[in-house]
């Protein structure tokens, strides 16, 4: 993954973090102890579950060092954690482990949530929300524009299949070592503002590592190439504004057991 840029991430914050909440609003804990916020970016989300359950012990972990400095810098008294989350482990179970848009940077999801799930204290929660707009406009004329210029030798092997699944998969994968498992999708209608919105939005995720890929002046000319795509797909309406529908899937799985106070 290459360098992420905080600032472009953050210029839809208030979007991005709504799905957040709603996921931390469906958590069923009183009062854990243990909280660890994997692929917390930012911090702005870690600073919600710090919000919420305030006594509690709470890490969070990211891969981006970047990422890590905007956090700490906001939030010096949450512990913050630089580790790859595909080799991350706790030091000891977790009560809750809180995932928001992270996990689908991830392979191998037979094997992930599984093994995060047996990372938890009994009676604790594993919760996770990832992106499932693969097949949206904003997604699929990633690949159009990778294929439709010069640069396509150099970006092509950066596309990968769909990184999140069907919510039936997911079933099948934790059914088998939770004891409760709730999985629903929501598709947020986001109106946005700006000339290209929507081109802004995916420049701070899904684009990057493409752009990041290029040096100059094909990196512009890439980025021009989306940028018309997306701005047919998703035009200006009357009033300025852009609609920007996004599916997101929300997992909450518990484990068996007894949490001791």
């Amino acid at each position: 993954m290459s360098k992420w840029d905080p600032t472009q991430y953050l210029a839809f914050g208030n979007e991005r973090l709504q799905p957040a909440l709603d996921l931390l609003a469906r958590i069923p804990l009183e009062a854990p102890q243990t909280i660890v916020d994997l692929g917390c970016g930012a911090g702005n989300v870690t600073r919600a579950l710090k919000s919420r359950w305030p006594q509690a012990k709470i890490t969070g972990i990211d891969g981006s060092p970047e990422m890590l400095e905007r956090a700490r810098a906001e939030a010096p008294d949450i512990h913050w954690v630089e580790a790859d989350l595909n080799k991350w482990r706790p030091d000891a179970p977790c009560e809750l482990i809180y995932s928001n848009a992270a996990l689908h940077w991830l392979d191998d999801h037979e094997r992930l949530f599984p093994h995060l799930t047996a990372q938890l204290a009994p009676g604790g929660y594993l919760a996770v929300q990832m992106p499932r707009n693969w097949f949206a406009p904003s997604h699929t004329n990633i690949t159009e524009a990778v294929q439709s210029g010069a640069w396509r030798e150099i970006l092509e092997p950066l596309l990968r299949p769909a990184p999140s699944h069907a919510p039936e998969i997911y079933y099948e994968i934790l059914s088998p070592v939770a004891q409760s498992l709730a999985i629903w999708e929501t598709e947020y209608c986001q109106i946005l503002d700006g000339e290209n919105p929507v081109a802004e939005f995916v420049k701070g995720t899904q684009l990057k590592r493409f752009l990041d890929a290029l040096d100059e002046p094909q990196r512009s000319s890439f980025e021009a190439a989306y940028r018309e795509r997306i701005l047919t797909a998703y035009p200006k309406r009357g009033d300025g504004k852009t609609l920007f529908a996004f599916r997101r899937l929300f997992i909450l799985a518990g484990k068996s057991g007894t949490r001791h106070a």
